[in-house]
């Protein structure tokens, strides 16, 4: 069981009414766009459940906006969400949708660049917390409360191995890893204890087979000398 911190009793400071709806909403627009890593042209988001009844009275769609975009809770900019993605050329749809047995503030985010397609789905979970369930299909667990990479790779013999070894070797330990499989793919969650340097990732980028590696929250920031 996940314990309890100060947001989850108090919650976050944020813009607009609800942690829910709001805060969290800017989290998972936040998680989302760091997994995709990329500069959208289309950004499509489909709202299940009280995300989709609710989403303009509650901000959610100024706040997810906002979250793709890179701004915080407490951003006083979330308000003009909409105008700031037009002005970088992001193009943003929304839909009601029904997307099954999930929990009702969840909402599956479909970024669209010149060459693909990626999606991304999640759920605001109350206080500002959240749960990234699919990527692009595969189901996943990801909370980003740790620093985290995510991996996606041919599903082989020895991969784990090799990036224990490397997170090892970069005295870095390993908070959890979590792996699912499907159509002889993998995706790899891999919570950290501490992040890790530019050096490590560009290394694990390069020294294993990957369809992608995107991290959330888990590369030190380099601010020059």
């Amino acid at each position: 069981m996940r314990e309890l911190d100060v947001f989850d009793i108090l919650g976050p400071v944020m813009i607009g009414p609800s942690s829910s709806h709001t805060a969290g909403a800017v989290r998972l627009g936040n998680v989302a766009a760091m997994i995709y890593n990329r500069r959208p042209k289309k950004v499509d988001f489909y709202l299940h459940g009280s995300f989709a009844k609710t989403y303009k009275g509650h901000g959610t769609d100024l706040a997810l906006v906002a979250g793709i975009l890179g701004y915080a809770p407490d951003d006083e900019r979330i308000r003009d969400a909409f105008d700031h993605a037009k002005a970088q050329n992001i193009a943003i749809y929304f839909h009601e949708a029904d997307l099954g047995y999930v929990h009702p503030n969840t909402v599956k985010i479909i970024f669209e660049d010149d060459k693909e397609r990626f999606q991304v789905i999640g759920s605001s979970l109350g206080g500002g917390t959240i749960k990234i369930i699919d990527i692009n299909g595969a189901e996943v667990a990801l909370h980003a409360d740790y620093p985290t990479l995510v991996l996606q790779y041919p599903d082989k013999l020895g991969i784990i191995n090799r990036v224990s070894s490397i997170m090892a070797t970069a005295g870095v330990n390993i908070a959890s890893m979590k792996v699912t499989r499907r159509q002889k793919k993998a995706t790899m969650i891999l919570e950290l204890d501490g992040k890790i340097d530019q050096t490590t990732y560009n290394f694990l980028a390069s020294s294993i087979e990957l369809d992608y590696l995107t991290s959330v929250g888990a590369v030190e920031e380099n601010h020059g000398v």
